[in-house]
């Protein structure tokens, strides 16, 4: 698995991220720098990454989502090649067009630094393989604007196309609205655009890897990636 993990002004999770692809991939993934034009070659994972891109100046993730190498992004996933958005990145991704929708302050209005439990709703996708359908994770989140929202239409199509793969929940895997503690729609966490080769989400699961420092509920979105990959290959 090639991957290629995107840098921007005031991201903060870059380094998170290639050590969780290089700790489960074994190769070490490619740092793209924003103002670059073009992916590595052969690239087949993008990885928009946490943190607060431009310091979330305007809207989060609206600067970001304009810089040179969004344009390659764009054409990288217009191929069919994968793309993982993951807090500010799916902001980013809302904001370029690659995913519906957009990402509004929490409803409580407070910013969110906590373990969260995902139920997850499909495992017949290329960020979900490595999981059953119906099982509950627990993620790490850390976020202020994080509540998901969208026009009643897209809401219904997201559905009805099975492109919401994980959604907050009660440990036991209720949706219970005590959990969605943003305030999305559906206790929506995470999406996949038209093709399912994006998947957006909020929640950070390249921080539950590794069992010496913690869960490893995350550990099994990566797997199934390099599984995937790796078949594909």
């Amino acid at each position: 698995m090639k991957a290629a993990v995107l840098v921007f002004p005031g991201i903060n999770r870059e380094r998170d991220m290639a050590r969780t692809l290089r700790l489960v991939s074994g190769k070490e993934p490619a740092m793209v720098w924003h103002a670059e034009t073009a992916l590595p070659a052969k690239t087949d994972l993008v990885v928009i990454p946490g943190g607060f891109s431009y310091g979330d100046y305007l809207r989060c993730g609206a600067i970001a989502a304009r810089a040179p190498i969004m344009d390659a992004v764009q054409a990288h996933a217009a191929k069919g090649g994968l793309v993982l958005a993951v807090c500010n990145g799916f902001q980013i991704a809302c904001e370029a067009g690659l995913l519906p929708g957009v990402l509004m302050r929490n409803a409580r209005l407070k910013f969110i630094c906590r373990d969260l439990y995902l139920r997850v709703e499909h495992s017949d996708s290329p960020f979900t393989r490595g999981y059953n359908a119906g099982q509950v994770v627990k993620v790490p989140a850390a976020h202020g604007e994080g509540n998901y929202t969208a026009d009643t239409d897209t809401i219904v199509r997201l559905e009805q196309d099975g492109r919401v793969l994980f959604r907050y929940a009660a440990p036991d895997g209720t949706l219970d609205p005590d959990w969605n503690f943003n305030g999305s729609v559906n206790s929506i966490a995470g999406i996949t655009n038209e093709k399912g080769n994006v998947l957006g989400m909020m929640p950070h699961p390249e921080n539950h890897v590794e069992g010496a420092i913690g869960a490893t509920d995350g550990r099994g979105l990566f797997a199934g990636l390099v599984d995937t990959l790796g078949k594909a290959a």
